[in-house]
Parts: structure tokens; C-alpha cells; sequence
């Protein structure tokens, strides 16, 4: 197996690691987690931060093969479509994204506008399903809980690209209140991904980091096991399910949650536009 390397890239204003996973002994590379820059206000997109994993994958003379979805992120605007364009590649997530389609179809007032079966996304990923990055195996993990449709991404000889499902050790753990998340079930999630040995390397979504300490993408099974303040060895399934349900209950929802939904759970795409060419986003009151 070739030797395989990370490229990380954080958008500040999200708090969002995306990530390049790729060989110098191969040209195939993938993308994991991207960000379309979004202006809230004036509702307008930008590729600031996605022109910079470009950048990258031409300098390097590599070839995208996969544009990963961990999940439908609720935080940030995912820039797939618009690195397919610039760079090719099949956009994948995995397979119970079908349930997170239906939900917020029904939210967003989309049934008419959007099929609840994984489209547009290229390809969806069965639960420890084995695809390649060239010759670099990686396995899917279903991991539920912040969301149904959660998934890792475990790449040999690397570590796991997980998420939303745990954050750096000081941090803690993703919420569980959106629609179809489930406390207890993240904690199953979790504890599947802690059973995997000490050393490996698991790869975050995000970061939000106390003022001691700069913004971290990586740490390990140990120091999560150690030192994760919600769910560290030795913390039950009740304590957990009880201290992450009387935490979400005093959260406030994510500031782009609106936005973003509606794009990723179209792969990235935006919505078909009207006779005029315009598009627009819905905003549902009092619904979430």
C-alpha cells in the first residue's frame, strides 16, 4: 500500500476542518468535509477556502477521485459541486442520508423539488463498506447519533476522519437535538470508535478551541479515552445520554443551520432556479 499523507485546511469563520488525503506515490486523491464561504446578510457564496484545497490538488499533480460528506453539516455550506467542476470526482456519503432528506423535505416545504433517495449525491456508502483512493483502502463507518446519517472515514495506516461525532478531548461531543439525532445512539457510535487501539489517529470535523490553545485537527483514541470531558473511560451510557440532553436543551441553533441544510442535503447544489434564473433558499418559522 502506498504511503499516505493529510493535507488539513480550517475555515475560521465556521470552525470547519476539511482535509485532502492523498500519496506521492499515486496521482488519486480525495477531498473530506469542504467549505463554500457564505455571507449570511447578502446571502452570496464565495470559494475563497475551497480555491485553496484546489490550489493544493493542482500543485501537487493530483487527480480527485472522491469529494467525502461526513454528513449533511448543519454548520457550514458544503463547496462538493463546485470542486467537481473544477476538479472531477465522484461526491459520496453514505447511505442514510435518504432519512435526513425526507425530514428536512418535509421542513423546507422540498417535496416537490427534491427525491428522498440520495440524489443528487454520486455514490452512498453502505455501513463498513471498503472503497479505494487509488490503492489506498478506506472503510465507511455508519456512525449515528449527532445525525442519522453520520459516517467516518477509516483509512489505513492514517487513523479516522470522524466528523461530527467527537471533538477534541476538551471540547467534548457533537449535539444530539436535530432531527433524527439520538443521544444514546452517539454514545454507541462513540464507543465504537474508542474500541479501535490507542493510537490511532482520529481526524476532527471541527474545533472550537478555549482561548489557552490554538485550533487542532488531530489527537488520538488515548487522549479521547483520558481526557474527553463528556464521554472519557469510565462514563456510562445513562450519565452521558443525561448530561448531552440537558446540555442541547440551552443550545442555540447553528447560525447557518437554514442555509446550509437545504444545499447539503442536495450534495451541494443549489436550488433549481426560477424563469427569471433566480434561486432561493426557504426560512420556515417556528420550526426548528
Amino acid at each position: 500500500m502506498p504511503e499516505v499523507l493529510v493535507q488539513p485546511f480550517f475555515d475560521p469563520d465556521s470552525s470547519t476542518f476539511s482535509y485532502v488525503v492523498y500519496s506521492p506515490e499515486q496521482e488519486e486523491c480525495a477531498i473530506i468535509d469542504s467549505v463554500l464561504d457564505y455571507d449570511a446578510a447578502a446571502a452570496r457564496t464565495d470559494t475563497r477556502s475551497a480555491s485553496k484545497i484546489v490550489a493544493f490538488i493542482q500543485a501537487q499533480g493530483l487527480k480527485t477521485e472522491w469529494i467525502l460528506e461526513t454528513h449533511a453539516h448543519a454548520d457550514h455550506l458544503s463547496a462538493a459541486v463546485w470542486l467537481q467542476r473544477q476538479l472531477g470526482g465522484k461526491i459520496a456519503i453514505g447511505q442514510h442520508i435518504t432519512q435526513v432528506q425526507a425530514c428536512f423535505s418535509r421542513i423546507f416545504g422540498l417535496e416537490h423539488e427534491l427525491r428522498t433517495d440520495g440524489t443528487p449525491f454520486d455514490y452512498l456508502f453502505a455501513d463498513k463498506e471498503v472503497f479505494y483512493i487509488g490503492r489506498i483502502p478506506v472503510q465507511a463507518l455508519h456512525v449515528p447519533g449527532h445525525t442519522p446519517a453520520d459516517m467516518a472515514y477509516f483509512v489505513e495506516s492514517l487513523g479516522v476522519f470522524v466528523g461530527d461525532t467527537l471533538f477534541q478531548p476538551d471540547v467534548g461531543t457533537a449535539r444530539c437535538d436535530f432531527p433524527g439525532g439520538d443521544a444514546s445512539t452517539l454514545y454507541d457510535s462513540i464507543q465504537q470508535l474508542l474500541s479501535l487501539p490507542d493510537h490511532t489517529v482520529l481526524y476532527m470535523c471541527h474545533d472550537y478551541p478555549p482561548e489557552s490553545r490554538e485550533a487542532t485537527y488531530h489527537c488520538t483514541v488515548a487522549d479521547q479515552k483520558a481526557h474527553n470531558i463528556h464521554v472519557h473511560q469510565g462514563v456510562s451510557k445513562e450519565e452521558f445520554v443525561t448530561m448531552r440532553e440537558t446540555r442541547d436543551q440551552g443550545l442555540s441553533m447553528p447560525r447557518l443551520i437554514l442555509p446550509a441544510i437545504q444545499i447539503n442535503i442536495r450534495a451541494g447544489h443549489e436550488p433549481d432556479p426560477d424563469a427569471l434564473g433566480r434561486r432561493y433558499l426557504k426560512l420556515p418559522l417556528n420550526t426548528l
